[in-house]
């Protein structure tokens, strides 16, 4: 009787307010309203910590609410979630398997030349995957070494993709480049640059893997990173003359209204609010 007494007693512990649970006022706002915080719940925090060890997040933003909703009473009743937004820090030696390998001959390799210190910002090891966050002066230079020294031999880069972090002050743009050696039993590895938004310029590595020109083309039309060097950056998905990059998250969210049998459809920005 004592135990089923106490789970009775610990299921009735108190619940925090969601916010646009009941009435829209000063404290039940929707997700954008900064007050809202103040009774918000947390999500994510301790589970990151948990599953990466030692390694420290770096929290660069958080996201309030779940679905999103910027106007009118947020009807899911999850307009006070926050959740951080966590990237992984860098990791410490050693790296464990072939990651301390490739970074031991990189270092070994660059000290000729621009020096591993100087060149590579961090390591990050998470998820399996080993990514060389490098500095952007010396891009080019680090990627000859990946591609040329023997021990190394990244023959192929796959592409470069774009990633917009509005939050991460000084260095909102990141270009991300996964390298596959062939000649080590495909091998893999991610290089990945990062430029602030007031300077949008990093390297072109077409001279180096010159089936990235494309997809530099690509990331320069959907971010706007200015890939220097490169042969013809021009745009490869959108019309010449379109403004903005659309794959960025300031990207305004309306787009070309719609007609459908004599009914118009707004853009989502310009439809109503639910009250």
């Amino acid at each position: 009787m004592s135990e089923k007494k106490d789970e009775k007693q610990a299921d009735q512990t108190p619940v925090q307010p969601i916010p646009d649970k009941a009435i829209d006022s000063p404290a039940t706002r929707t997700d954008d309203d900064p007050p809202a915080v103040d009774v918000a719940h947390s999500s994510g925090v301790g589970r990151w910590a948990e599953a990466e060890g030692d390694q420290e997040p770096v929290q660069i933003g958080e996201r309030r609410g779940m679905f999103g909703p910027t106007r009118g009473q947020d009807t899911s009743g999850y307009g006070g979630l926050v959740t951080p937004t966590l990237l992984p820090g860098a990791s410490a030696r050693p790296y464990g398997g072939d990651f301390d390998v490739i970074a031991d001959r990189l270092g070994a390799a660059l000290t000729g030349a621009v020096g591993y210190d100087t060149a590579v910002e961090k390591v990050v090891i998470d998820r399996g995957e080993m990514t060389v966050f490098v500095r952007r002066e010396h891009l080019l230079a680090v990627a000859r070494v990946l591609r040329d020294d023997p021990a190394l031999r990244f023959e192929m880069c796959m592409g470069v993709s774009g990633v917009h972090y509005p939050g991460e002050e000084g260095r909102e743009l990141h270009a991300v480049y996964p390298l596959l050696s062939i000649t080590h039993g495909s091998r893999r590895l991610r290089l990945e640059v990062t430029c602030p938004d007031t300077d949008r310029h990093i390297p072109s590595v077409v001279e180096v893997w010159p089936g990235n020109d494309w997809h530099e083309r690509e990331t320069w039309d959907m971010f706007g990173i200015v890939f220097d060097g490169h042969p013809a950056l021009t745009r490869i998905l959108m019309p010449d003359d379109w403004p903005g990059h659309p794959q960025r998250k300031d990207y305004p969210l309306g787009g070309i209204p719609v007609e459908y049998k004599g009914g118009v459809v707004p853009p989502p920005d310009e439809r109503r609010a639910y009250s």
